[in-house]
């Protein structure tokens, strides 16, 4: 089974605090997004809403059009990885994948053995004997190995060393290539998986600023650097943010409706990192 999550004018207040603000938008079948956003931006609080563990104060959410809070089929379909506290700490891994595939229908144990064993984790240790990054690659393992139609990673890999998060990202493209599903992973290790993501969706104090395909952003997002009277030609752009150095002037600019058809030749136009992105749209 494919799913589609859709989002109309969403806001959440929780003890009279405003902490998502009329979010509309449009999480696809089969497609894999990165949801960005300073730390506090409310983004995790986005994804316990879109997985029913929250009621909106206001607006809608549905996948495959029913509302996922307190709905029992609507859960069958949802796999949700948090930064922490994912699993029973008394249990054993065995224990865990023993018991934890009557809720993911898709569940596949051939994934989930390889992936315990190429990230070495012990199957007959309690998990409250785990280190945190061991915890993480557990709760990997699990997000991926339940192949569920709309699977969602919030800072998956808090402890992980820079080779298992590599692991991460390879199994995740492969295994989605084979079972393609709707992928929704908040991070801030950006760079380092920018090259996944198929879209992404940046939250900026609870609005939501940046809904696009990456392959668009990347034709229409970038740096030009020249002297100060080079850029006389700018019009019709946003600019995210200007430097100056030594009578060279530095623009990274939003050019969404493709304005900027030709740059002088004096001007260095470079490409513009995810990363560099959003932390320009979201200062």
């Amino acid at each position: 089974m494919t799913a589609t999550i859709t989002c109309d004018h969403v806001s959440m207040t929780i003890k009279g605090e405003e902490i998502l603000s009329s979010i509309s938008c449009t999480f696809e079948e089969n497609k894999i997004y990165g949801l960005l956003g300073r730390n506090g931006a409310g983004k995790t609080t986005f994804m316990k809403l879109l997985t029913g563990q929250l009621l909106p104060t206001s607006g809608s959410i549905r996948l495959n059009g029913e509302d996922p809070f307190n709905n029992e089929k609507a859960q069958m379909h949802l796999c949700f990885i948090k930064e922490s506290g994912n699993f029973l700490k008394g249990l054993t891994v065995n224990q865990l994948i023993k018991n934890i595939p009557s809720f993911f229908p898709n569940w596949d144990d051939q994934l989930v053995d390889e992936l315990l064993d190429r990230f070495e984790l012990p199957r007959h240790k309690r998990i409250s004997t785990f280190s945190k990054g061991m915890e993480s690659a557990l709760g990997i393992t699990v997000g991926l190995g339940s192949r569920a139609p709309v699977t969602i990673f919030d800072e998956p890999y808090i402890g992980m060393d820079a080779a298992n998060r590599q692991l991460f990202y390879d199994r995740l493209v492969e295994d989605y290539a084979e079972h393609p599903r709707t992928i929704i992973i908040s991070t801030h290790l950006i760079d380092e998986i920018a090259s996944v993501f198929e879209r992404i969706t940046v939250i900026r104090k609870g609005k939501m600023i940046v809904d696009q395909e990456v392959d668009s952003l990347r034709n229409h997002a970038y740096k030009l650097t020249g002297k100060e009277n080079d850029f006389d030609f700018l019009q019709g752009v946003q600019i995210l943010d200007e430097q100056r150095f030594m009578g060279k002037r530095t623009l990274t600019v939003l050019d969404e409706h493709g304005t900027l058809q030709s740059i002088p030749a004096s001007i260095q136009k470079q490409p513009l990192s995810l990363q560099d992105f959003m932390v320009q749209v979201t200062k």
